[in-house]
């Protein structure tokens, strides 16, 4: 009996506490909507855009390839294509006026939206 009891008393320990570091775990990234639209409210031409995971030493290829995003215009990137889970990346916009605007530690796991004005 006295080793029943023991055991049970261990067991519900063991569950209270894999239940409590299941309440504190981060969420993971990929069950979440990875999915960002650019705004382009500028007046100028994007004409490259890079996303790079933060702290990347390069800005890596650019997601518009040939295309470009006028003034008034957006576009929906997937960043769960990149299959990292990252949430914290960098952005980079460059201007057909020859402008660059670099946005370091975006969310793309918090946001939906990222606007240039």
């Amino acid at each position: 009996m006295r080793q029943t009891v023991r055991r049970f008393v261990t067991f519900a320990v063991l569950a209270v506490l894999a239940t409590a570091s299941l309440g504190t775990a981060p969420a993971k990234a990929d069950n979440l909507n990875r999915w960002v639209k650019i705004v382009n409210q500028t007046g100028y031409t994007i004409v490259r855009f890079y996303a790079s995971n933060k702290g990347m030493r390069n800005w890596g290829v650019d997601h518009l390839g040939r295309s470009q995003l006028p003034s008034g215009y957006s576009m929906d990137l997937n960043f769960t294509n990149d299959r990292s889970g990252y949430c914290i990346y960098d952005f980079r916009a460059e201007f057909d006026d020859g402008d660059v605007l670099e946005k370091y530690g975006v969310n793309v796991c918090e946001i939906g939206t990222y606007t240039y004005n």
